[in-house]
């Protein structure tokens, strides 16, 4: 529950001014915000593992490797030149993976 730390606080006379009913009230507003949830639409937007996706088209370009970038040969992420960590037998590393 978040707790706001700005926000005046009562004494203890206030606090004892308050009466069951209106705390039992102030609960039962606080509980009415729940939010529904369709669930058809959830399931709609949710893709599975092993889903058939040979109909799907890229939303996004996607550029080749730029002359200024390397493929690190652990991770095999595409770096910039500047996170070029060294050359390794197997080929260049990231300064991540080293």
């Amino acid at each position: 529950m978040a707790t706001d730390y700005d926000a005046p606080r009562k004494t203890d006379e206030e606090l004892a001014e308050d009466s069951l009913e209106d705390l039992k009230a102030r609960r039962a507003e606080k509980s009415s915000g729940a939010i529904d949830v369709d669930e058809a639409e959830a399931a709609e937007n949710l893709e599975l593992p092993g889903a058939d996706l040979s109909d799907e088209s890229l939303t996004i370009r996607v550029l080749p490797r730029q002359s200024d970038e390397f493929t690190c040969s652990k991770c095999f992420l595409v770096h910039h030149r500047s996170q070029l960590d060294h050359e390794a037998k197997t080929g260049p590393v990231c300064s991540d993976c080293s």
